[in-house]
């Protein structure tokens, strides 16, 4: 339950009373350690299934492992990481940054995956998943005190409905665990 925060350190080793700190997705390890065993599962299914059939080879192998390898890939979350006026996600290829304190436009894309999608002025195009930003209250303060600051400054045109959308669902899931944790739900 603890955040994660690190100083960035400046040449030499020293670091600055009023060094960046960034906040990170708690949750990151664990998803990743689940795309990491769903990956080993798969392959172990695979080759035990060949192995139980005696048509195991190397070449088959080879093939359980590169899907293995495949469904790791595509079930690594993205690492989410907030720092004054800026929100990153590194997946295992991209790198996508947007500076929260010059956000153009806000968007919630609806359908099966709901996404947030958040457009600096610098042509920045960063698409969240909304669990990561209600399992994550710091990452949700960095975004709001950012858009706070584009719509005090002009840039940020649309979107701050839906940013209040989710503002209210995290404090209502944020009071129901205080509720929950304090036993008067």
């Amino acid at each position: 339950m603890g955040r994660h925060i690190k100083k960035s350190a400046l040449v030499g080793g020293n670091t600055r009373a009023d060094a960046v700190r960034a906040v990170h997705d708690r949750y990151w390890t664990r998803e990743l350690r689940s795309a990491v065993l769903c990956g080993v599962l798969l392959f172990g299914a695979l080759v035990l299934l060949d192995w139980g059939l005696v048509r195991l080879t190397a070449v088959r192998a080879g093939w359980w492992a590169a899907l293995a390898v495949l469904l790791l890939i595509i079930l690594t979350p993205p690492r989410v990481s907030a720092t004054d006026g800026g929100l990153d996600a590194r997946g295992l290829v991209t790198h996508r940054r947007v500076r929260t304190n010059r956000l153009v436009t806000v968007r919630m894309s609806e359908g099966v995956s709901p996404r947030v999608i958040l457009t600096d002025t610098s042509g920045g195009r960063l698409m969240l998943d909304p669990r990561v930003l209600i399992a994550n209250p710091l990452l949700w303060h960095q975004l709001d005190q950012g858009a706070r600051q584009s719509l005090k400054q002009g840039t940020l045109r649309c979107g701050m409905p839906v940013l209040e959308r989710l503002g209210r669902r995290i404090d209502g899931d944020a009071c129901r665990g205080v509720l929950r944790a304090s036993g008067m739900e």
